[in-house]
């Protein structure tokens, strides 16, 4: 459990037995869909992170799980988030911290890490284009990766492209064949390329 405001969040934390130079908070995605931090491409890119030697903290947003608080429609979720970046810190002090979040996860995530100094490296998965305004990634100078299904109706790649097109260098933009919102039995292409990106200097 670690603290934002006057309430608790609940997470997980993985360090691996080397000292890690990078630490990755993953978010998870919508809460009033089923969305909390066991879910199917989080447990992929955590385990996948830490085969790579990368420290993990997935948490479960306020109101999910044993979390405190209740949802707040993306707005108290990003303080969720900077506090998930001090409770990372606090435990590990990595040189690199990248902010990870899928979906729901990833438009609260990456809004939290474009204005957070500690945070180095952004990756969005799905970023949901009919759910919020991603605007606030266009002029960030920080390393950008989007990931996302060429199937997938809630982040359309006509989209994706066109939005992806108008951001800031440096960014990346994979596409999984076959793939919609889900990433059913798909998760490892995901963390496959999550992690080839966080290993790029």
């Amino acid at each position: 459990m670690f603290p934002v405001g006057t309430i608790s969040l609940e997470g997980l934390y993985s360090a691996p037995t080397q000292a890690a130079q990078i630490g990755a908070v993953v978010c998870h995605p919508h809460p009033q869909y089923g969305g909390e931090m066991h879910n199917n491409v989080v447990s992929a890119l955590v385990q996948a992170f830490q085969q790579a030697g990368i420290a993990t903290l997935r948490f479960n947003f306020r109101g999910v799980g044993r979390s405190g608080g209740s949802h707040d429609q993306g707005n108290g979720e990003v303080e969720d988030v900077k506090a998930a970046v001090t409770y990372l810190l606090s435990r590990q002090a990595v040189s690199t911290v990248v902010v990870a979040g899928y979906s729901f996860g990833s438009m609260v995530g990456l809004r939290a890490g474009v204005v957070d100094d500690r945070v180095h490296k952004l990756i969005g998965i799905a970023l949901p284009m009919g759910f919020g305004d991603p605007s606030f990634l266009l002029s960030s100078p920080k390393p950008k990766l989007l990931i996302s299904g060429d199937h997938d109706n809630y982040c359309p790649l006509p989209a994706l492209n066109e939005f992806f097109a108008k951001l800031s260098e440096p960014k990346a933009l994979v596409t999984v064949n076959g793939a919609d919102h889900f990433f059913w039995g798909q998760e490892g292409e995901v963390a496959t390329t999550a992690v080839k990106f966080l290993q790029e200097k």
